[in-house]
C-alpha cells in the first residue's frame, strides 16, 4: 500500500546549493517544500521529538490542534514512541480550539479526536493534558477563558494547521493580533466547513468555540504551520508572501520571530517560487517547462505566444531560457506548437491518421477505455464532454464508480423517493426510513440500512447519466463500492488491500488501452486521492505480476470538480462544442440528489454543473488568448505514463 500520487516532475527551480535566503526571497515565513504531506510529517514529527529529548528543565509545553492536517504527523509521533524513539511523561500538551458547548465524551468534538489521533496512544500524563473545556457554564465562561490563556502562553512549541481562508484555531477574519483565548460565534461558512464532522447536518453543528488568540498563540517560543493539498494554496500564498492583514489572520504570524511553514508541492503551487521559479534562481528547463515560463509570459504581457519579443522575455527575468532555449522566436514557435499539439477531438485517437504529433495514436481502433469516478458524479461532472465523445466515436467505454458516494445524500432526499414509491402503489416505507432518520446521532455512522438507501439513489442517477448519452449501463457501468469509503460517516476506514483487489480484479476483465482517474486533490474529504492511489497500486500490482497487457496501457488524468490543470501541464486538450457542453450538463443534471444542495462543497457554494462550465469556458478562453482556436469549451488531461 505504498503508492502515494504524486505529479510528475516537469523541471523547476534548481534548489541545491542554492543560499536559503534566495530560496526564500519572496516568503515572510520561510516555507518548506515537501513532495507531499507524509515527508513533511516526517520532518517534523523530527523537529517535535528532538526538541522533547533535548529539553531538559521541567515539562516541555507543546501546543496542537486537531483536524485533518495534523493527521500523519500524529501517526507519525504515536509510531515514534511505540518505537521507543520518544516519551512524553515530561510533555505538557495545550489544545487550541473547542466547539462550544460540547463534552469531551461527544465523538465530533476536539478533545475526543486529538485523544483519539495522538494522546491516547503515548504515556503522557493526565494531568499534564490541558483542552478547552465546551462543558463550561455559560456565567463561567469568560472566567474560564482567561484563566486558560494565562496557562497557555510561552508555550515551548506551537504546531498547527491552517483553514482555507487563512483561519488558525477558530481565529477567523477579523481577528487582530491583540486576540486572546475567547469565545468566539462561527459564521454560517465556518459552521457549513465544519458540518462534515456531524454528517454534514449545519442544525447539529455548534455555533460557537472556544479558541486562543493571535497574541496567544504570538507568545509561543516557536512556531510551525502546515498546509496539505490545493484548497491550501491561496491560504499558503497569502500567510507567506502576503501582507499582514486581519483578513487573513494567520498572516499576522509573520510577526513571529521563529516561526517556519511545511507544505506539500500541491499546497505550494501558488508560492512564486512554484509560478515563476525564474524570478527566485536557476532552473531546470524541461519542454514542459519552458511551456509554462512562456504561458506565464504571455499572461503577464497580454500577448499572444507569437507575438512576445525579446524584450518582452529580458524584461521579465527570462534572460536565462534565452540562454537556455533561444532565440525568442525559436521558443515561440516550438511552444506554439507544442501546445497546438496538444488539441484534439479524438480523445481515444483518430483511426487512419497521422499521429506522429497527436496526443493518443490511432491504434488500435477501438481501444477499450476505463473511467475511474470517485464519487457517482465525477465523471461526468471533470470529463463528461470527453466521456461523451468516447462512446460516440465506437470506444468500448467502462466507468467505474469507486465508492457508493451515500453519505452526501440528504435524508430528505430518501424519503421523498419513498413517498414517490408509495403514490405509484409499492409497498410503504416512509415511516420505517423516517425512523432510521430520527435515530442517527450527530458524529456517530448511520444507520445501514438508511446507507443502502442512499447508495441505490446514486447508482439509478449514475446510471441515467451514462444512459443519456448512450452507454450500456448494465454493462458498462461497474459500481465497485470500496470498502474504505463505507464507515458509515465522514471519517473513512483505511485503505487496504481489499481495495486495491476490487481494482484489480475488474482492470484485468476490461484489459484498458486507456484509463481516466482522477487528478484532483483538492476533494475537501480525501476521498479522490484515495481513489486514485488505490487505482495506481492496483496497476502496478498487476505490472509486477506480469500481466501483459498493462504494456500498451496509459493513465491520464482529469480535474474540474474543484480546480483545473495549469496550461504548462496540459498533454490533452479536448474541445467541446455548444451542444456537447449541454449534453454533459444534462447528464450532470441526472444526479438529482447533488443538485440544487451541494453537500460537501468545499469553498465554492455553486453547484458543480455550474464549477465545471467555468472552468472549461475558461480553458478555452487561455488556449484563445495564447493564439490558438476559439472554442466553446476544452476538458483538459495530463498524461501520468
Amino acid at each position: 500500500m505504498s503508492k502515494h500520487f504524486t505529479l510528475p516532475y516537469e523541471g523547476g527551480l534548481i534548489e541545491k546549493d542554492l543560499p536559503a535566503g534566495i530560496l526564500h526571497t519572496y516568503e515572510k515565513i520561510w516555507t518548506h517544500v515537501y513532495s507531499e504531506s507524509r515527508p513533511a510529517s516526517y520532518a517534523i514529527a523530527d523537529f517535535i521529538v528532538d526538541s522533547i529529548n533535548a529539553h531538559k528543565d521541567g515539562l516541555f509545553r507543546l501546543g496542537i490542534t486537531t483536524g485533518t492536517t495534523p493527521k500523519s504527523l500524529y501517526n507519525e509521533l504515536a509510531r515514534r514512541y511505540a518505537a521507543g524513539k520518544v516519551s512524553f511523561k515530561n510533555v505538557e500538551v495545550v489544545s487550541i480550539d473547542e466547539y462550544y458547548p460540547s463534552s469531551q465524551g461527544d465523538a465530533q468534538s476536539r478533545n475526543h479526536r486529538i485523544h483519539e489521533a495522538l494522546l491516547d496512544k503515548v504515556d503522557i500524563l493526565k494531568e499534564n493534558i490541558h483542552l478547552p473545556d465546551g462543558s463550561v457554564p455559560k456565567e463561567q465562561l469568560s472566567d474560564y477563558c482567561i484563566r486558560f490563556d494565562a496557562m497557555a502562553r510561552n508555550l515551548d512549541l506551537l504546531v498547527m494547521g491552517i483553514g482555507e481562508q487563512g483561519q488558525v484555531g477558530f481565529n477567523e477574519a477579523g481577528s487582530n493580533e491583540k486576540t486572546r483565548t475567547r469565545v468566539v460565534r462561527l459564521s454560517y461558512g465556518s459552521r457549513k466547513r465544519q458540518a462534515s464532522n456531524f454528517n454534514g447536518d449545519i442544525a447539529a453543528t455548534p455555533d460557537k468555540a472556544i479558541t486562543m488568540g493571535i497574541s496567544t498563540m504570538l507568545s509561543a517560543k516557536r512556531i510551525i504551520l502546515m498546509a496539505w493539498g490545493e484548497d491550501k494554496a491561496a491560504a499558503v500564498k497569502a500567510i507567506a508572501e502576503g501582507p499582514v492583514t486581519t483578513d487573513c489572520p494567520a498572516s499576522l504570524l509573520q510577526l513571529h520571530d521563529h516561526i517556519s511553514f511545511y507544505v506539500d508541492e500541491t499546497a505550494a503551487s501558488l508560492l512564486t517560487r512554484s509560478v515563476a521559479p525564474w524570478l527566485v534562481g536557476p532552473c531546470d528547463w524541461t519542454p514542459k517547462f519552458i511551456r509554462k515560463a512562456v504561458v506565464w509570459l504571455c499572461e503577464v504581457t497580454g500577448k499572444p505566444i507569437l507575438k512576445l519579443t525579446e524584450k518582452d522575455y529580458l524584461n521579465n527575468n527570462l534572460s536565462e531560457l534565452l540562454e537556455k532555449a533561444g532565440p525568442f522566436d525559436k521558443i515561440n514557435i516550438e511552444v506554439f506548437n507544442d501546445l497546438q499539439h496538444t488539441i484534439t477531438g479524438w480523445p481515444g485517437g483518430k483511426p487512419n491518421a497521422d499521429d506522429s504529433t497527436r496526443p493518443v495514436k490511432a491504434t488500435p481502433f477501438p481501444k477499450t477505455v476505463l473511467i475511474f469516478s470517485p464519487h457517482p458524479d465525477d465523471d461526468v461532472i471533470s470529463m463528461g464532454g470527453t466521456f461523451i465523445r468516447l462512446v460516440s466515436q465506437g470506444h468500448d467505454v467502462h466507468v467505474a464508480y469507486e465508492t457508493s458516494g451515500n453519505v452526501a445524500v440528504h435524508d430528505d432526499v430518501v424519503l421523498q423517493h419513498m413517498d414517490c414509491a408509495y403514490q405509484l402503489g409499492f409497498s410503504d416505507m416512509f415511516d420505517t426510513v423516517k425512523k432510521w432518520v430520527d435515530s442517527k446521532v450527530p458524529g456517530e455512522p448511520e444507520p445501514r440500512e438508511l446507507l443502502d438507501m442512499k447508495g441505490a439513489i446514486r447508482r439509478s442517477e449514475a446510471r441515467g447519466a451514462v444512459r443519456s448519452f448512450g452507454l450500456n449501463d448494465n454493462t458498462n457501468a461497474h459500481f465497485l463500492n470500496l470498502p474504505f469509503y463505507e464507515s458509515g460517516g465522514i471519517k473513512k476506514n483505511p485503505r487496504t488491500q481489499a481495495d486495491v483487489d476490487i481494482i484489480k480484479k475488474l482492470m484485468n476483465e476490461l484489459k484498458p488501452h486507456m484509463i481516466f482517474m482522477a487528478g484532483d486533490l483538492a476533494d475537501p474529504h480525501g476521498t479522490h486521492r484515495v481513489c486514485t492511489e488505490a487505482a495506481l497500486d492496483a496497476l502496478e500490482q498487476l505490472k509486477e505480476e506480469g500481466a501483459a497487457w498493462t504494456k500498451d496501457t496509459h493513465v491520464w488524468l482529469y480535474r474540474g470538480a474543484w480546480m483545473e490543470w495549469e496550461l504548462g501541464r496540459v498533454d490533452m486538450a479536448v474541445p467541446l462544442s455548444p451542444d456537447e457542453v449541454v449534453k454533459k450538463r444534462h447528464a450532470i443534471f441526472r444526479h438529482l440528489s447533488q443538485k440544487d444542495i451541494v453537500p460537501f462543497p468545499g469553498e465554492d457554494p455553486r453547484e458543480f454543473w455550474q464549477r465545471a462550465e467555468e472552468r472549461t469556458s475558461n480553458t478555452a478562453r487561455l488556449y484563445d488568448q495564447l493564439g490558438m482556436a476559439e472554442y466553446q469549451a476544452i476538458e483538459v488531461f495530463l498524461k501520468l505514463y
